[in-house]
């Protein structure tokens, strides 16, 4: 995960660690009991519980079924290494979940411009404006080929961008007026506000919903067989 600061939790001092309330900890082990795979490994999971998160509604981005049991949010930068691993592997996870509506994915903008100024923030009104001309549809199609692309940590031409929109089927002049208006700055604003609401610390940042309800979270960019472990075990 990239993180907001430079300080790892593992880099703590023991002393700061047996300062921890009580209280957290027990929360904390309730809810790592709760997750468990069957093959005896500790979860490659943990439970995001640092804020509120906020419901899914029409305005998101969903890929598959809105209504489906297990629903990833995912907070995300373009231009974050690790969010670009993390996509192939949910790609993946909804071709085979998402089909049949047991998992949906909801993508949302958390461009972390202390890291990677401007260019993570003008992508993602990038992917907005392709939602704003083509809809959803062509809002997945747009962020697919922008981590297809991207060298990430702020390496991406933006000189693409156009072109991106363009190899979509979108209109190129309409999407470079819009990005050039600024005018979905306020969109991924909104989403920062939601990350920062949610307790989002470093990207990828993922919470899962089931039935609507948080339950617990992926831990950056886990692999595939990680995820895929933990979806099997809340389906059930």
């Amino acid at each position: 995960m990239e993180e907001l600061n430079t300080t790892s939790a593992t880099q703590a001092p023991a002393s700061q660690n047996y300062a921890i309330p009580f209280a957290i900890v027990i929360a904390g082990l309730a809810i790592a009991g709760a997750i468990y795979f069957g093959d005896g490994k500790k979860p490659a999971v943990a439970a995001q519980a640092n804020g509120s998160v906020d419901p899914v509604t029409s305005a998101d981005h969903i890929l598959g079924n809105p209504n489906a049991k297990v629903v990833i949010v995912e907070y995300s930068d373009t231009e974050c290494p690790y969010c670009k691993t993390f996509h192939a592997p949910m790609n993946r996870i909804m071709s085979e979940y998402g089909n049949d509506g047991k998992v949906a994915w909801v993508y949302r903008q958390f461009p972390i411009e202390s890291l990677h100024p401007v260019k993570a923030h003008n992508e993602a009104e990038a992917t907005e404006c392709a939602n704003k001309l083509g809809g959803n549809t062509k809002f997945w199609e747009y962020i697919n080929k922008v981590f297809e692309i991207t060298p990430s940590n702020n390496r991406l031409d933006q000189a693409e961008l156009p072109k991106i929109a363009k190899a979509i089927g979108l209109d190129e002049v309409a999407f470079t007026k819009c990005l050039e208006s600024d005018e979905m700055k306020t969109v991924v604003d909104a989403g920062l506000a939601s990350g920062n609401k949610a307790g989002v610390s470093g990207t990828p940042y993922s919470i899962i919903l089931v039935n609507k309800k948080p339950v617990s979270g992926i831990n950056g960019a886990q692999p595939y067989e990680q995820v895929k472990a933990q979806i099997e075990e809340l389906l059930k």
